[in-house]
């Protein structure tokens, strides 16, 4: 009923967990002898429904009898710890990304991987058990370890089990923009797919950490989203001033070094960790203190956290009806991050032709095919000259993406992220997403790059062209989706000139993007 619904307009975090849908006929199964502790598995799922974690073997007294896990192998500083891989059975859809990308194989049956893909009634029960106890394993303190691709996955998500289409391409980037930025992280969503399955009241995906604390996430129109963002950016930023202000008139009676290492950056987990204890003492001495001051800077301190926003949405709110508010965000100077989910399409209201909508593509209202490029994004927001900029590409190339979130984070102006994401718009099998997102970067269709403006030296250039030259043929590309194909089979001569002018476009592109970069392409990174 109405009567129920929070009158504050917010929501409790996490609430996704109680909606076991229970969708896939087949779960991947975890075979142990098999595993080489790769994580891609859990790295690559759109649902968060299989999780890779590192605990203390005492935890596992108590451990339902199919339980398993294994030493963990890779890192020394995890050393004596055990790994373990898990599905969370009734959360799974079923689209079996984790068991294309597994590279672990049986030498005896080449087909037999270390996920091998079982009827979910048969194993249902028992996952479920296992399930709840992983849940209960305390992870393993990991802020020594440097992140990377791997140790990315073992972060503690606060993204999961979302509705979004079994194999959603742009549910991989929030999962890790979660364990990147955990509970610090304020996000604000475009209306589209992200909003549907990141705010389908009553239930959320969004989640908490142990501690109970969680991202703050909220959903603004189509058009606004990234001044929406923008404000909360200049809310953050006026609540610090106010904070730092209090603090000052503080000082003298604070104790000694303490407004110092209340104020200085904080990046790392650990810096992070060490600012939250040094809170926790900041507040029990205000509440001591209980001066006008003291009690004014209580209800906002928790603003000395250094907070991480992000402005989420999909390629027709960015290159469309909301690209003026992201130009204008863009051109703020701001130190503000913007995630572009791009499927090239306008997917949630069911596949129109947008700006995004790549040369050549059929789309719903628009099925002879886009005569016109792909409008550069990327290319708009390099000339600012004080943008971070990246394209990525999460499915084929993780390290990539990876990396260039971190140095979006850390650049002290704005980023522009642009994510490649497969969508079921584009007319095939997700399950081949990874595959067909690699013949995208490979053809040209798709490059990574990283602008970085920090990165201008006398021998260095700020773009950074992460995929190296096209060495596949870009009809190698569209033959594989159903939005290229209905086009040709609705008029072969008109996809023959649209395929000519698709592979004149990615030439031209590369050509101008070699010339920015003005240095040596780096080998290509993959990680499968």
């Amino acid at each position: 009923p109405v009567s129920a619904f929070p009158p504050d307009g917010t929501w409790p975090n996490g609430t996704s967990r109680f909606d076991k849908r229970a969708l896939a006929l087949d779960i991947p199964v975890w075979q142990p002898g098999l595993c080489v502790q790769c994580n891609f598995c859990s790295m690559i799922c759109p649902h968060t429904a299989i999780q890779t974690r590192v605990f203390d073997p005492r935890h596992l007294d108590g451990a339902p009898t199919g339980f398993r896990s294994l030493p963990e192998a890779f890192e020394p500083a995890l050393a004596g710890m055990e790994y373990v891989v898990q599905v969370a059975p009734e959360d799974c859809t079923g689209c079996g990304l984790c068991i294309e990308v597994c590279p672990a194989k049986d030498r005896r049956n080449p087909r037999r991987k270390a996920l091998v893909s079982e009827s979910l009634a048969e194993h249902r029960e028992r996952e479920r058990e296992n399930f709840a106890f992983f849940r209960t394993l305390p992870p393993a303190a990991l802020d020594e370890l440097p992140i990377d691709k791997r140790s990315a996955a073992f972060r503690t998500p606060l993204f999961e089990f979302s509705g979004a289409c079994a194999g959603c391409g742009e549910t991989p980037y929030l999962r890790l923009l979660s364990q990147l930025f955990g509970d610090r992280l304020l996000v604000a969503n475009a209306t589209g797919c992200s909003s549907i399955y990141g705010g389908n009241l009553p239930t959320t995906p969004w989640t908490v950490n142990a501690e109970g604390r969680g991202p703050a996430w909220s959903n603004s129109l189509f058009e606004d989203n990234a001044e929406f963002g923008l404000g909360m950016r200049l809310a953050v930023d006026g609540q610090l001033r106010r904070a730092h202000a209090l603090l000052a008139e503080l000082a003298p009676s604070l104790p000694e070094g303490w407004r110092t290492a209340l104020t200085s950056p904080a990046h790392s987990d650990k810096e992070i960790s060490a600012r939250r204890e040094l809170l926790a003492s900041l507040r029990d001495w205000l509440r001591q203190t209980g001066s006008d001051t003291a009690r004014a800077l209580l209800e906002i301190c928790d603003v000395l956290v250094p907070r991480s926003v992000w402005i989420v949405g999909g390629d027709g709110w960015a290159y469309d009806i909301g690209y003026g508010g992201l130009d204008h965000v863009l051109a703020s100077g701001r130190k503000v991050n913007i995630l572009v989910l791009d499927t090239e399409v306008y997917s949630n209201t069911g596949g129109q032709q947008s700006k995004a909508t790549p040369l050549g593509a059929a789309a719903k209202f628009a099925t002879a095919g886009k005569a016109t490029r792909k409008k550069d994004l990327g290319l708009l927001a390099m000339g600012y000259g004080h943008v971070y900029v990246a394209q990525v590409g999460i499915q084929s190339h993780s390290a990539q993406t990876l990396k260039a979130m971190l140095e979006a984070e850390q650049h002290p102006g704005p980023s522009l992220i642009i994510a490649h994401s497969p969508c079921i718009a584009h007319g095939y099998d997700l399950v081949n997403a990874p595959k067909q997102q690699k013949r995208a970067i490979d053809s040209g269709v798709w490059p990574l790059y990283r602008f970085d403006p920090a990165r201008v030296t006398a021998d260095d250039a700020p773009l950074v062209l992460d995929s190296g030259p096209p060495r596949l043929d870009v009809e190698r590309y569209m033959e594989n989706e159903t939005r290229f194909r209905m086009v040709e089979l609705r008029s072969p001569e008109r996809y023959r000139r649209l395929v000519d002018a698709a592979r004149a476009a990615v030439h031209q592109r590369q050509a101008l993007y070699e010339q920015l970069a003005r240095i040596h392409l780096p080998k290509e990174e993959s990680n499968g």
